[in-house]
């Protein structure tokens, strides 16, 4: 008897010759695609660059003034007084609801100094706590006068021109002093 040999099927395999490609697409579009959040530091407009020798330096009167200052060792100013950080918006309220109707010149303005080895932690915290200030004055200002809330209203309508008019954020930054040995 004659003896068949039988065949051998080859056995499935899956081609691996593209892997590399596909492996590789994947990782670019993942690159692309993912959305990595850096909005960091502080959003401060700041002025343009002035000459010192074409500087003008305009005197505030006191009642204008709220001084903030910082120490390196973290202890916290207003007006010469001991505070906490979070009761400067506290402080700070009453005197910006004061100024609401008088003109543009007259407005509080908040001064911020620190010492070159402040943690600017603390810094920041103070900035938020002043910030906070005028943005409660601006809502309940809103609220009064338009029936709304600050979020509810448009960036540029009317009501919120007259808001920012009334209640501007006037927030000066002073240099540090330079310490003379």
């Amino acid at each position: 008897m004659v003896k068949i040999k039988k065949r051998k099927l080859s056995e499935a395999e899956i081609p691996t010759s593209s892997m590399a490609d596909i492996s590789f697409l994947l990782l670019l579009f993942f690159l692309v695609s993912t959305v990595i959040d850096v909005d960091t530091g502080i959003g401060l407009v700041l002025p343009e660059y002035i000459p010192p020798e074409q500087q003008e330096f305009v005197p505030i009167s006191k009642d204008r003034l709220a001084a903030v200052l910082i120490n390196e060792n973290g202890d916290v100013l207003l007006n010469n007084q001991i505070i906490a950080i979070p009761q400067i918006a506290k402080t700070l309220k009453p005197r910006i609801e004061e100024k609401i109707n008088l003109p543009s010149n007259k407005k509080l303005v908040v001064s911020v100094k620190t010492d070159r080895k402040t943690n600017y932690n603390l810094y920041i915290q103070a900035l938020d706590q002043i910030k906070d200030a005028y943005f409660q004055v601006r809502e309940e200002y809103a609220r009064s006068r338009f029936g709304k809330k600050l979020v509810d209203l448009d960036e540029r309508s009317e009501e919120m021109k007259e808001i920012k008019e009334k209640i501007p954020i006037i927030i000066s930054i002073a240099e540090p002093e330079t310490v003379k040995k």
